[in-house]
């Protein structure tokens, strides 16, 4: 009798509080309860520079409005919506934004792109913005929406290539299609910037800043992602599958990224095969914000690698 008391104690003093302690951060990171959160309408942080981001990508969206058309896919069962800026060009890139953010967070990355004379496409990613869906999956599933977006580039809007340009774990989304053996052709490269080897190695450094709880299950987060998004964080990612991709990849890093980490790059440039790579290195920036820190070199790198196409 004493050893059932003993395991009912472990159970209520221990493993049931982890357990609910992981579901409500797994909850928070990776699932939509509302259409409020991640939509399209932010509260914005106490984060200057943040806020200059933002404001500075709702202008480009605003002084380019004319061009601009609402546009849609289906994904499997669900609806997806993005907006198209046709600037005449014969080519389009997709800027694919990281968890939490709406197209709206896209435009801010857009400008190098139209000075490129490609065509631009922003997109709510599945579970943001006014797209469907309630996990956000990492990439896991992502990548198969962007295959359905260069579709419509391609098949229906006239572009005769589409290029990838991700922020975070938007790169990894932009990674997993180029990796997947069903990549149409006429998707010809991409840029990653800010991305991992793997979300795990994110996530813990995510969570060992000072601001943190200390004792977060980890593991048990991680089971959660494997369960509802269908995401192998640990054991899978950009690192395991980038030895595939043989198209053209930018890599747009900075050494003062504390998420994904400048030797989390060095070890996707090192092991990339591709024939045309090029990693970019910053000096300045937090993670995801290296082009408000050097606007003009960041542009640049992007549109001299495309000129190289």
């Amino acid at each position: 009798m004493i050893w059932l008391w003993i395991l009912i104690i472990v159970l209520v003093g221990f493993v049931i509080p982890e357990i609910v302690l992981a579901g409500v951060i797994y909850s928070v990171l990776l699932v939509r309860t509302s259409k409020k959160k991640w939509g399209r309408d932010v509260d914005l942080p106490d984060d200057e520079e943040y806020i200059g981001m933002y404001r500075e990508g709702l202008e480009w969206g605003e002084l380019y409005s004319d061009y601009k058309r609402d546009v849609e896919v289906k994904s499997g069962r669900l609806r997806l919506v993005g907006e198209y800026f046709d600037f005449g060009g014969e080519k389009a890139a997709i800027v694919i934004a990281g968890r939490m953010e709406s197209l709206k967070y896209s435009y801010y990355f857009s400008e190098p792109y139209r000075r490129a004379g490609y065509n631009v496409l922003v997109i709510d990613n599945r579970a943001h913005g006014y797209s469907d869906g309630v996990f956000s999956s990492l990439g896991y599933r992502e990548y198969r929406d962007i295959e359905e977006w260069s579709r419509l580039l391609h098949d229906e809007l006239g572009n005769k290539a589409v290029f990838l340009h991700g922020i975070c774990i938007g790169s990894c989304v932009a990674l997993f299609t180029l990796a997947d053996e069903n990549c149409p052709e006429y998707i010809e490269g991409m840029c990653g910037d800010g991305m991992f080897t793997r979300f795990s190695e994110s996530f813990i450094n995510h969570m060992n800043e000072d601001k943190r709880p200390k004792l977060i299950p980890t593991w048990l987060v991680f089971l959660f992602i494997r369960i509802f998004s269908g995401a192998n964080v640990t054991s899978d990612g950009p690192y395991y599958r980038i030895d595939r991709v043989k198209k053209p990849i930018l890599f747009i890093h900075s050494r003062q990224d504390t998420y994904s980490t400048p030797d989390q790059v060095k070890k996707l440039y090192a092991k990339c095969e591709s024939p045309n790579k090029r990693l970019v290195w910053f000096e300045k920036g937090a993670h995801s914000r290296v082009r408000v820190n050097a606007p003009e070199k960041y542009d640049k790198t992007v549109v001299d690698f495309l000129s190289e196409l």
